[in-house]
């Protein structure tokens, strides 16, 4: 097959998006006579959606939905940009949707198993449960998040000091042929996660100075400064009490703006569902589920006026909930 004919995997830059993507290409390679490359995506790459991988054929895991995939799979609930896209999707052999589910692979190997008579090996079942787990945050505490040693997590922790896309490339292909200890096992995987614990413990004593404010169990912070090192579960970590934590962080392609709800500490159920932080985004610019998500605004200034207005938006929904 040429390769200018080959089918490229546009995968979400995280663990649940890389086994995605390693799962996919692994059926498409055994059962539908594809020779698929991969490539990882963020939200600052979907400007211009419409006409994002002009001239390639491609598929799409875990991220947007786009109508020129050939093979399309997502289970985010704010994966439709517009409601003219939302129109143009309907499940199929090589599209399939489900915001219920907790992460992507399950649904893929469900699928596969479904259309393709896929027969998914222990590894990739592992994988799916992890998953799971790290995507929704069902970590039996803050420890475990944060210290846990499950070669799953090690791999996730191994992406916050990723020395760049190409080497989260290199691991998605070692996932598509290799089971999570073994790939955790990679002398080159092992030296990006020492680093990338030491940072974890580093933005662990950094966090406590960032902090904005931490009011109406709202906690907004502000880590903005590349000197600062960042642990997405700091916020619990260090303030417990909190339900929902709203943060500035840097990136390499600007500023983001990040959002989530306590897992620990979730809001009082009210007999109503929680805000929406997925859809909340979605007004800026981004996306995610209802218990987590992220932006990126044009630059630094917007980044701390989005996170302000967001935290404010949690802070009047829980007092919605708690007033008579």
């Amino acid at each position: 097959m040429p390769n200018d004919a080959r089918l490229r995997i546009h995968y979400h830059r995280d663990f649940d998006g890389m086994v995605a993507g390693a799962v996919l290409a692994t059926i498409l390679r055994e059962l539908r006579a594809e020779d698929p490359c991969w490539a990882s995506i963020n939200y600052d790459q979907r400007t211009d959606w419409t006409a994002f991988g002009a001239g390639e054929r491609f598929a799409v895991v875990d991220f947007h939905f786009h109508p020129r995939a050939e093979y399309w799979f997502d289970h985010h609930a704010t994966t439709f940009l517009t409601p003219a896209l939302r129109a143009q999707y309907q499940q199929s052999d090589r599209w399939h949707w489900d915001e219920t589910s907790p992460s992507c692979p399950p649904l893929i190997l469900a699928h596969g198993k479904a259309h393709w008579g896929y027969q998914a090996p222990e590894r990739f079942l592992e994988m799916a449960r992890w998953s799971d787990k790290i995507d929704a945050a069902r970590y039996v505490d803050v420890e475990e998040a944060v210290f846990g040693d499950h070669a799953a997590l090690r791999i996730s922790r191994a992406l916050t000091a990723a020395p760049n896309n190409d080497w989260i490339d290199e691991i998605v292909g070692a996932l598509a042929e290799d089971d999570l200890e073994t790939v955790a096992a990679r002398p080159d995987l092992e030296k990006v996660y020492q680093r990338a614990a030491r940072n974890r413990d580093r933005a662990l004593e950094q966090f406590p100075p960032t902090v904005e404010s931490r009011r109406g169990k709202v906690l907004l912070y502000d880590a903005s400064s590349h000197q600062i090192r960042r642990e997405r579960f700091a916020p619990f970590y260090h303030h417990p009490e909190v339900h929902y934590c709203v943060g500035v962080i840097p990136t390499r392609a600007g500023f983001h703006v990040s959002a989530g709800e306590n897992p620990w500490n979730p809001p009082p159920a009210a007999g109503q569902p929680t805000a929406h932080i997925g859809q909340i985004m979605e007004a800026y610019g981004g996306g995610g589920h209802r218990s987590v998500g992220g932006a990126n605004p044009e630059s630094l200034q917007a980044a701390r006026r989005v996170a302000g207005e967001i935290a404010e938006l949690l802070r009047k929904a829980l007092e919605a909930r708690t007033t008579p």
